[in-house]
């Protein structure tokens, strides 16, 4: 891992920056690139823009670790009305919802509660729901609740980060439940003990697991396996890899985030490749932004002169 990458991810916690950052309006601008608003509406509309060019959406509302089991009701209750409003949009766009975001720190079972909730109401509206992964010490938690909701029922996915060592081992355990899994690098601050810190390293294991999956998706998965990447190189590499093993387009999906190589985003649809598009909003996007620019640091010097020069 780069000295820079590294920084960015533990700036991400800081509370001095995210205050200095909040108040710029120059950073704020430069969110916006990746995040259309902090509102609910505001990515709505984003998603409502893309659909005509055939890409699909999951929105998300950013923020974790919450401390107080009240606000993991109002989070559940405001999912509930996204499942709503999406439905009366009538367009083609999931949620997804962390863990620590509906009470896991609190009481798991009041998690656990609440995501099923959210199930039943995409279950409603023919929709999607899948969870995010946070930081290492979730992980086993955090794949415990996607087990029991997926005991209850098949829309519901996971997200995996393939830096961790873990991972190989967390993706075989699942397989017999015929998953459906959003395989990510991984954009936190991990220890070396933990996870892999080499690009190399990580790109590779993103690949085996990444092929691992899409051979059971052979099988017939109720829906597609996320191919969260915006490594050219990488994507390419699995798309040949399912094209020379017959695979249907309808198995995969390639996942990315708003804002980001738009361009590819197009082209990747025009050609009849899935691709569904992460839409975040929210007013606690600060971690969240410092994490998108440690995935690109050159980014941070023409952030940093303009939040710190004169």
């Amino acid at each position: 891992m780069s000295l820079m990458r590294k920084a960015l991810l533990a700036g991400s916690t800081s509370p001095w920056l995210r205050e200095q950052a909040m108040r710029r309006a120059f950073v704020r601008r430069s969110v916006s690139r990746f995040m259309p608003g902090e509102q609910v509406e505001d990515a709505l509309a984003a998603a409502a823009t893309l659909a005509p060019t055939g890409i699909t959406t999951i929105l998300t509302r950013l923020g974790e670790n919450l401390t107080d089991i009240a606000e993991a009701e109002a989070v559940t209750e405001h999912y509930l009305r996204v499942l709503d409003l999406v439905a009366a949009a009538k367009i083609d766009a999931q949620i997804s919802i962390k863990p620590t975001q509906l009470g896991l720190d609190q009481d798991p079972e009041v998690c656990a509660r609440n995501v099923l909730r959210l199930t039943d109401r995409a279950a409603e509206h023919r929709n999607f729901v899948w969870i995010d992964m946070e930081g290492s010490p979730y992980v086993a938690p955090t794949l415990a609740l996607y087990r029991r909701v997926r005991s209850r029922t098949p829309l519901i996915g996971v997200a995996v980060q393939a830096y961790l060592y873990r991972s190989p081992t967390d993706v075989d355990a699942l397989m017999p439940l015929n998953p459906t899994i959003r395989l990510v690098k991984g954009a936190y601050l991990e220890p070396a003990t933990v996870a892999f810190k080499r690009k190399s390293d990580v790109d590779e294991q993103f690949y085996r697991l990444a092929c691992r999956i899409l051979a059971a998706a052979e099988r017939g998965p109720e829906t597609p396996f996320h191919i969260a990447s915006h490594d050219s190189v990488l994507v390419d590499r699995l798309l040949a890899f399912a094209d020379g093993r017959g695979l249907g387009k309808d198995r995969y999906e390639i996942a990315m985030l708003y804002g980001i190589q738009p361009a590819r985003q197009q082209m990747l649809a025009r050609s009849g490749t899935r691709v569904r598009v992460l839409i975040s909003y929210g007013d606690f996007w600060f971690p969240w932004y410092m994490r998108r620019l440690a995935e690109r640091p050159a980014n941070v010097w023409f952030v940093a002169k303009n939040m710190f020069g004169s």
